[in-house]
């Protein structure tokens, strides 16, 4: 159950201050008949609103001493104007950077100093929310500047600042759009499937156009009309006194006047006449992909429960229809995508399929006809409704985990269908979708019914589009070196400060400090050498659990890297007694989800399950440890998926970086610096014999640690393992030694040419620190002004706050394997090299200029922030892993809690010059080496190292 954007008026609409309500989830055993009391699970609410319109909503969890505050504004992209697009998400940047009593920095530097989780906001069509967690302590002050957001915000917005946003945003389009493959494709999607002048028209993010010629006039408008305490919903999750914070939230949001008054927009559902069919040639796709969308209905109508149903019947498992035509029969892909997009205003149901190299994008369609006619032909079975219905419902529960989850439910709730309450409702819709609807559906909005089809096709391939297909109008930004204007942001603004009872300027104290408690954790050893770990949390009827076996890919032969990662593809395809599809279909009835992956060093069976099938889980999962099937068309399958992989990283900047960081790291000849998925001529010889050999030989119980959370006590985990501690025999396995390259002498910058790369991939750092080493966290504790600490590292301030060169920076030791210390962002093309000069000067000043109040900050933010170290199922799956494979004791935290208080200036100044020294660091750049390669002396670490020579452009 995802958090959705839509709205719909509720019985419920005229809930007045004050009103208590109790919101009770009661759903089904499975539908198969066992005792409900394991499903009951009840979220406790009070909903108020203040006389100028505001809605505060309350819920209590005293879990965690931990208090989440998520601020809702109604409005987002639909509510803007065609040449003004993207003004919704520019907003959201610009409340987090300053108001009038938080100062510069605004709630950025605030969450450093309480310990919180970051504040942190997203935009989508029909909303802007802004959160974040923190230490219950710091309630008050979240309160108090919320409400600055609300009341005392839009004076302190200059044009500087506005200018060094635009920037800042239009860095994150170039992230996320502009310089990724098909990044463009659901702008164009979008285009064909509103008309001009309808609000989904254009993308969230908007056009670089549109941001540049966004006014200062232009925001406070916005801000005015969207932003009054009436078309915003505050939610308080966690552990507080709500007494005391109702007090609070008059206190600081009462007198906010009301704003105008904000009209409900009207459904406008797409209408198409006729099929429209686009093509582009994507600079950085190296496989064909068709998208096709059909134009369905908002959210919360009757019709979207089985359009759900129907997308993800169609498009997951192996029994899908898409999968049994396109993946099993005919091999044109390694994976089909379908979901039901819907919104407030309109819906979409969505396919997309990226095909293999060279396949005529033709032959797709003609498959996506045979799909839909073999799922004519059968339809869907009582059988696979509840099993996608179990999946509906413990994706629900998961939602659920953190404070901050449920937080973000009640306010969309409130919000889009004018009572936290309708969950309920919610729930019932999902659970009495028949097969019947699902056909209806189909038949409605999907079964000869006009549609917009994309395709995005590797440059010079555009023979592969569909027929008939026109060219897109996608906009490609040229890269010109000097083209933004310069700005200074840090000037402050000139303005007569905005009235209030009392002095707001004055930060609210601290309430009464949090005790933070250590998990109670359970550890065992069964007699083939497994060790179990866990931790019981009954917070929702939901178990985790991570089966790791040491190895991975440092187990893999130098001829053939990539066998781990396929052992880990194979052992979910089927057991010795149960087909794939037999297999799929037994884990997705009871609601669970089982998953096998490699790493470098592992391999890892994640799976998550609703409490009451643990045992059915359990028996699955040694299943598939103990008796995989080795299926060949299975392996054929897997062949095709990783090289089809393969194939999609060679033009992604963002995968080259990581790949060829790791060759920098470990050099040539260490495993470790092969590509995990290996390389095609490896894969292509790989045998049935090379995965058993793999399998027998080192996966083994005595090199592996299980891990539980949730809702399981220790007795029963152990019980549970009797079986499997049988039949899984101990095996003699020897685990490699890493070896550990040397720190580089000298720094060289390396650049890898990706043409017309819109961006410039920054990867900088060394072999360091792992976390067995005595100086690990020290060195992170170091390091968190520098690049750990988010908005309060050096590195975010001066790179994104000041210069406006990227969406994001961050530097960090990884403490695994080699222990890298590494710097990675993507900053705008054309400043490639000021960008690299600024993370130089950072690097060098850092440990000379290192104060008193950067240690403060540290302290305040590492201490404060372990209130929420063990919140949320993943958040005690890490701390039992730390505990089992480094040996730490149960008790870790306290012990780095004394590492951080003892730390002082001296210290960090010392560890600054022992670990980060920009001389003896690999640099690396991934982007447009026409433009840049040549700029790249200037760093001054010599003649820059063109590592793809075939790629460069005479």
């Amino acid at each position: 159950m995802k958090i959705f954007d839509s709205f719909r008026k509720s019985q419920f609409q005229n809930l007045k201050r004050n009103a208590f309500c109790l919101l009770a989830l009661i759903l089904s055993a499975c539908q198969n008949g066992e005792d409900n009391s394991q499903s009951d699970f009840r979220i406790e609410y009070e909903k108020f609103e203040l006389d100028n319109g505001l809605d505060v909503i309350f819920h209590i969890d005293r879990t965690d001493p931990v208090v989440a505050v998520a601020l809702t504004a109604h409005v987002g992209s639909a509510r803007e104007k065609a040449g003004r697009t993207g003004f919704a998400h520019l907003f959201e940047h610009l409340l987090f950077l300053e108001s009038e009593n938080l100062g510069k920095g605004g709630l950025d530097k605030l969450s450093a100093r309480i310990g919180g989780s970051g504040a942190n906001g997203s935009t989508s069509r029909d909303r802007t929310n802004y959160f974040q967690t923190v230490p219950s302590d710091a309630l008050e002050k979240m309160i108090w500047a919320e409400a600055d957001k609300i009341g005392w915000f839009i004076n302190t917005v200059t044009e500087p600042v506005l200018a060094k946003e635009k920037e800042v945003v239009k860095n994150e389009k170039r992230l996320r759009v502009d310089n990724q493959p098909y990044g463009h494709t659901q702008y164009v999607i979008d285009k064909a499937l509103y008309p001009e002048g309808h609000p989904y028209n254009w993308q969230v993010i908007g056009s670089l156009e549109d941001l540049q010629n966004a006014t200062l006039e232009d925001v406070k408008d916005f801000y005015r009309k969207w932003y009054g305490p009436n078309n915003v919903t505050l939610v308080i999750s966690g552990d507080f006194d709500p007494a005391q914070a109702k007090e609070w939230v008059e206190k600081y949001f009462n007198e906010i006047p009301r704003g105008e008054e904000v009209a409900k927009q009207p459904k406008q559902s797409a209408v198409i006449n006729k099929t429209m069919k686009f093509y582009h040639e994507d600079n950085f796709a190296r496989l064909p992909e068709l998208t096709v969308a059909w134009p369905t209905v908002p959210l919360y109508h009757k019709d979207y429960y089985p359009l759900v149903v129907l997308t993800k019947y169609l498009t997951e498992g192996k029994k899908a229809p898409f999968t049994q035509v396109l993946v099993n029969d005919l091999r044109l892909t390694s994976e089909v995508r379908m979901f039901s997009r819907n919104s407030e205003l309109a819906g979409q149901a969505q396919l997309s399929i990226r095909a293999f190299e060279e396949i005529d994008l033709d032959s797709v369609q003609s498959a996506i006809n045979k799909a839909f006619n073999q799922f004519e032909k059968s339809g869907i079975s009582e059988q696979d409704l509840d099993r996608i219905k179990a999946g509906q419902e413990a994706d629900f529960y998961g939602s659920l985990s953190s404070v901050l989850g449920k937080g973000f439910q009640l306010a969309q709730y409130n919000i889009f269908a004018d009572d936290p309450g309708y969950i309920n409702e919610d729930i019932r819709k999902i659970q009495e979708v028949t097969s019947a609807d699902v056909i209806e559906v189909y038949e409605k909005y999907i079964k000869d019914q006009p549609y917009v089809a994309t395709s995005f096709v590797p440059k010079s391939s555009a023979l592969l589009a569909l027929e008939g297909s026109v060219k897109a109008n996608v906009v490609e930004e040229p890269i010109v070196l000097g083209a933004e204007n310069s700005f200074d942001p840090s000037l402050e603004a000139s303005y007569e400060k905005t009235p209030s009872s009392f002095d707001r300027s004055v930060e609210p104290p601290y309430g009464s400090p949090p005790s933070v408690k250590i998990p109670e954790v359970w550890q065992a050893s069964l007699t083939n050498g497994l060790e179990v770990l866990g931790i019981e949390s009954n917070e929702v009827p939901l178990i985790q659990m991570n089966l790791v076996i040491d190895g991975g890919q440092l187990l893999d032969s130098p001829e053939k890297v990539g066998v781990a990662n396929m052992v880990a593809e194979m052992m979910t395809r089927g057991t010795e007694t149960k087909t794939p599809v037999e297999l799929e279909n037994a884990i997705a009835q009871l609601g669970a989800s089982i998953r096998v992956s490699s790493g470098k060093d592992e391999i890892r069976i994640s799976a998550t399950t609703l409490a009451r099938n643990y045992e059915a889980t359990i028996d699955l999962i040694q299943e598939i440890l103990t008796e995989p099937r080795w299926d060949n068309e299975e392996l054929e399958l897997v062949r095709q998926k990783v090289i089809n992989a393969l194939k999609q990283q060679e033009a992604n900047p963002n995968t080259i970086a990581s790949n060829t960081f790791d060759i920098l790291i470990y050099g040539k000849d260490n495993i470790l610096s092969k590509n995990s998925l290996g390389d095609q001529k490896g894969i292509e010889s790989v045998t049935m014999a090379d995965l058993k050999n793999y399998y027998d030989k080192f996966l083994a119980p005595n090199v592996a640690k299980f891990y539980f959370v949730g809702s399981i006590s220790q007795e029963k985990a152990i019980s549970s393992l009797s079986s499997l501690q049988k039949e899984w025999k101990m095996k003699e396995v020897t685990i490699p030694k890493t070896k550990i390259s040397a720190t580089p002498k000298n720094s060289t910058v390396y650049f890898y040419d990706v043409p017309n790369a819109k961006q410039s991939v920054l990867f900088i750092g060394y072999p360091a620190l792992t976390k067995t080493d005595a100086d690990y966290y020290p060195a992170v504790v170091m390091n968190y002004i520098l690049g750990g600490g988010g908005f309060a590292s050096q590195l975010t301030q001066e790179l994104r706050e000041k210069k406006g060169y990227t969406y994001g920076i961050g530097s960090y030791f990884s403490g695994d394997l080699s222990g890298t210390f590494a710097i990675r962002s993507n900053v705008r093309s054309n400043i490639t090299l000021e960008a690299s000069q600024a993370i130089k000067n950072i690097l060098e000043e850092y440990g000379p200029n290192y104060s008193f109040q950067d240690l403060e900050t540290t302290q305040s933010a590492l201490i404060k922030g372990n209130a929420r170290a063990f919140e949320t199922a993943r958040a005690k799956l890490n701390m039992l892993e730390n505990v089992g494979k480094y040996n730490w004791p149960v008790d870790y935290l306290k012990q780095q809690e004394a590492i951080i208080n003892e730390m002082t200036v001296e210290e960090v100044k010392n560890l600054a010059a022992k670990y980060i020294n920009p001389n003896k660091m690999y640099w690396l750049v991934v982007g447009d080496a026409a433009t840049q390669l040549e700029r790249m002396k200037e760093l001054g670490f010599g003649e820059p190292v063109l590592i793809n020579q075939d790629s460069a452009r005479k």
